[in-house]
């Protein structure tokens, strides 16, 4: 791994140390490399964040290299040409990931390194930054370790603590349970911290000035953590390792709102915004990343769950092909032999996802946690507990806020070119919660109950949340997707995880070799039961 550590040193060194005091001066410092030795820990902290951000707003590169022929195919969310070899992720797929996270984790490294070399009361008075940036490390960690398991991460990204020193810098890999059990530990501890923390007006001023994700506001970071936390409980939930623990720390989350706040109103929502066009993300963007190479065509089966079901997002997330005759509603088909499906994609009849209010919002923010999300864990808890009627009221609830989400995002975005969207009314939402495909009277007994949410999550999470869609759908397994079979390939259905890139064979040699036998498509990532 010589050679990826000394590229993520570098990177860690040329970004890590010059992120600027506001975002519109970043560009500035970030082309001189003399302001490295002018770092601190709030400028690092911004660095980090602004390391990455390409991959939590919604960048090309993340959209059409890695989504595009993976998570946006594997829940279905989309509609493609069947080819050969369609469910072995891309090498430039895996390549990127993995690679931008451990860029990402040096950058983390490097925070941790500065905040090391202060004095105790330093420390304190920086606390915030070092809680807040071990919690959106640790959404990351959560998110790379649920498309590949083990990964290194105790040990990686040490070689600028370690002095420059590669022979103490090769990293092994944790387990991916251990690695939950870490994150869970630290997050319940930051949960009663952060919420205690006196800090002195100086911090706070930096803290609100460097803050690019939740701009200084010390109760959304609280909600951040208790909802990610909740995250990481719901998904370890079934595994004998940590399922008891998941259903006490659950519970104790859910009973205790005035401890625990969650994100649970779309006013609380963990978003990174665009507040500035042209500060953070390069125009057009997400418009490449999604609708290149037909890349935002409707999957069939998403598409149909809404027209049929009147779904009240309908003309918020897609709209009728150029060429659709009456403003009708069509999704490619993914059983469909290639050949039928290029002749329709030809058409330009295919519905397409909505781009006034998803591709070509520039404003389109980067979304982290949101409220839809955290109701629908709440529901699969009480659901599981046999508390029927609390279930269905969060169950309920994240429609309405998921339907509010999309009215914010279209009530946000610059662009026109969509017809304008039918406004859901009070009226039309209650017909939605109604419908027999979506009620949840209609649904007898857990099974059922478990697949409308499973079906909600799908549907609030689609293009937008691909990667998390992908990793849900993995661990409920309660959606009825079927895709065509790729016979001439021995992956001939999408896969269970990824495997590890090819630079982790060749430099990091000896600790891939122990985790070599068990990297495999088909093997399941651990907190996947079903």
């Amino acid at each position: 791994m010589k050679m990826n550590i000394k590229r993520i040193f570098i990177y860690a060194l040329l970004i890590g140390g010059i992120s600027s005091c506001t975002v519109e001066d970043f560009a500035d410092n970030y082309t001189d490399p003399s302001k490295v030795s002018e770092t601190s820990v709030g400028k690092q902290f911004t660095g980090m964040i602004h390391s990455n951000r390409l991959y939590v707003l919604p960048g090309y590169r993340d959209y059409f290299v890695v989504r595009r022929i993976t998570s946006n195919r594997y829940s279905q969310v989309v509609g493609w040409v069947n080819e050969e070899n369609q469910y072995v992720p891309g090498s430039a797929a895996v390549g990127e990931r993995w690679s931008v996270f451990y860029n990402f984790m040096a950058q983390y490294r490097e925070l941790q390194k500065v905040y090391g070399k202060l004095s105790q009361e330093e420390q304190a008075d920086n606390r915030v930054f070092m809680i807040a940036a071990a919690t959106y490390f640790y959404d990351r960690t959560q998110r790379i370790v649920d498309i590949y398991g083990d990964i290194p991460w105790s040990e990686a990204g040490m070689l600028s603590i370690n002095g420059g020193d590669y022979t103490e810098s090769y990293a092994s890999y944790d387990k991916a349970e251990d690695i939950y059990s870490t994150m869970l530990d630290d997050l319940a501890g930051f949960a009663d911290e952060m919420g205690s923390l006196t800090i002195n007006p100086a911090t706070e001023a930096d803290f609100n000035t460097q803050d690019l994700i939740n701009r200084g506001d010390i109760d959304l970071w609280i909600r951040y953590i208790n909802s990610l936390r909740l995250r990481m409980l719901t998904r370890v939930s079934g595994t004998s390792e940590l399922g008891a623990r998941a259903k006490t720390e659950i519970g104790t989350i859910l009973s205790n709102p005035g401890q625990y706040p969650l994100v649970t109103d779309n006013d609380s929502n963990i978003l990174f915004n665009i507040h500035t066009l042209g500060t953070l993300m390069p125009a057009n963007q997400f418009q490449s990343g999604l609708e290149d190479w037909d890349g935002n065509l409707a999957g069939k089966k998403i598409l149909d769950h809404m027209v049929n079901n009147a779904d009240p997002r309908l003309t918020y997330v897609f709209e009728p092909g150029t060429n659709s005759e009456s403003g009708e509603y069509l999704g490619l088909d993914p059983l469909m032999n290639a050949t039928d499906q290029n002749e329709l994609v030809l058409t330009q009849t295919l519905s397409i996802y909505n781009r006034s209010t998803i591709s070509r919002n520039q404003y389109f923010p980067g979304v982290i946690i949101t409220a839809a999300e955290v109701h629908l864990m709440a529901a699969e808890y009480y659901l599981k507990e046999g508390q029927d009627g609390m279930a269905k009221s969060h169950y309920e609830e994240s429609i309405k806020q998921s339907i509010g989400f999309y009215e914010y995002l279209r009530g946000i975005s610059n662009n026109t070119e969509a017809e304008a969207p039918i406004e859901p009314t009070d009226d039309s939402i209650n017909a939605y919660l109604g419908m027999d495909a979506v009620a949840w009277d209609s649904a007898s007994g857990m099974d059922e109950k478990l697949t409308l949410i499973a079906e909600q999550k799908w549907l609030h999470f689609n293009v937008i949340q691909s990667n998390e869609n992908w990793t849900e759908i993995r661990r409920l397994n309660k959606l009825d997707l079927n895709f065509w079979e790729d016979k001439s390939n021995q992956q001939n259905l999408p896969p269970q995880r990824w495997v590890y890139p090819g630079s982790e064979q060749s430099y990091n040699t000896e600790n891939y070799a122990v985790v070599q036998p068990e990297d495999i498509l088909g093997n399941k990532i651990f907190w996947d039961m079903n």
